[in-house]
């Protein structure tokens, strides 16, 4: 299940990019996760993700 609290949200998603997954295409593929509501939710509150690092800031 994944978090619906923005900030646990983000939380999860970094841990899943930095343990499991080489991208953001890849964990939200893995996941069935739409990519486009994921980014918009983090950007929310104020973070984007950043590919070379490969979690949101």
């Amino acid at each position: 299940m994944i978090p619906k609290d923005p900030v646990m949200l983000l939380s999860f998603v970094n841990m899943k990019l930095r343990d499991y997954y080489r991208d953001l295409d890849d964990c939200c593929e893995a996941l069935q996760i739409d990519r486009a509501q994921l980014v918009e939710q983090l950007a929310a509150i104020g973070y984007s993700y950043d590919g070379e690092a490969n979690q949101f800031r």
